[in-house]
């Protein structure tokens, strides 16, 4: 074979190793400067239950249909909090809608004297509040698809309901494993909408009763959960180990769990929290970002370089050396 042939066959050969060494490398955190997003205040009636349901649009500006993620927030939290998510997620190209649940959101404790308000929150966290949150989110799917096709809507073909991921924190992580696959009670009660196809649960719990294995088995679609070792939470006396005790429940296959070292409750929200012990650190909202928007890349985008750094050493880059990382 003449050395000029073996040269080029060997060069096609090397081809892929290539551009994987020198081409764009994934990253997470990139964002285009020149993409704006609108923020949309709406609201969601549910005629069957005589409910309305405030929402936030953050909606990139883009001309193709924006793959839709949902944030359902915690207790006593509004349509408004955790904005940081929606913002960069928005900026990513995802149409991120925050819904608002009355009954468990701010209006537990506005009004309320200062003593009162812990009392009130620890009764609002009640099995009325869940069925009514667990009810709002295929409410506001439903919506979503008629505002997509409604005529001169903002929301006019601007997402696409084909791909949807749900997301919370706290009560919001509650109510999102709820409706991603958790099951409920010792007769395994389900709330699944199967539209629905990744989640993501910011401070994660275990069943209060019953037994957490049969709690998670079922789960089919992609989960990550993020937590942290100081994430503990007063409502419901929940513990460390109990949000914990999710992951090793759940059957294997693109199941992600992040534990910030120090990390509070509080520090996956855009603020302290009263009662907070340690220093916020800047590095917990750069290492939550990185994560979920991969997680949304690699499971609503069905791009196979987010999932090949989801699953890879590459993650360590955004996290510090005390933070966990696990996938199976």
């Amino acid at each position: 074979m003449r050395p000029a042939r073996l040269v080029s066959i060997v060069m096609i050969g090397l081809l892929p190793v290539l551009v994987g060494a020198w081409g764009p490398v994934y990253d997470p955190l990139r964002i285009d400067p020149g993409r704006s997003i609108r923020r949309l205040d709406l609201d969601v009636t549910d005629g069957r239950r005589r409910r309305t349901i405030p929402v936030r649009v953050y909606l990139p500006d883009q001309s193709d249909p924006a793959p839709v993620v949902l944030f359902s927030h915690g207790l006593g939290g509004t349509r408004y909090g955790s904005a940081y998510l929606g913002e960069r997620w928005a900026r990513r190209g995802y149409g991120v809608v925050y819904v608002q649940h009355p009954g468990s959101d701010d209006s537990v404790w506005k009004g309320a004297p200062l003593l009162r308000r812990n009392a009130a929150m620890r009764k609002a966290a009640s099995a009325e509040n869940f069925r009514l949150r667990v009810e709002d989110i295929p409410a506001v799917l439903n919506e979503l698809v008629r505002w997509n096709a409604k005529d001169r809507h903002p929301l006019r073909d601007r997402l696409d309901p084909t791909r949807v991921g749900m997301s919370g924190h706290s009560f919001g992580a509650v109510t999102t494993q709820a409706v991603s696959g958790q099951a409920f009670g010792a007769l395994g009660a389900r709330f699944t909408d199967r539209r629905i196809k990744a989640a993501i649960a910011f401070s994660p719990s275990s069943p209060r009763a019953g037994s957490v294995s049969q709690a998670f088995a079922a789960v089919a679609i992609p989960w990550m959960l993020m937590t942290g070792t100081r994430d503990t939470s007063p409502i419901g006396d929940v513990t460390v180990e109990s949000r914990l005790a999710v992951f090793p429940a759940l059957p294997r296959g693109d199941k992600y769990e992040l534990v910030l070292h120090d990390a509070e409750h509080s520090a996956f929200t855009d603020r302290a929290l009263f009662g907070d012990r340690v220093p916020r650190n800047p590095n917990h909202h750069r290492a939550i970002l990185a994560l979920s928007t991969a997680f949304w890349d690699a499971y609503l985008r069905d791009d196979t370089d987010a999932k090949r750094w989801l699953k890879s050493e590459a993650v360590r880059a955004v996290l510090e050396p005390k933070d966990r990382w696990q996938a199976k």
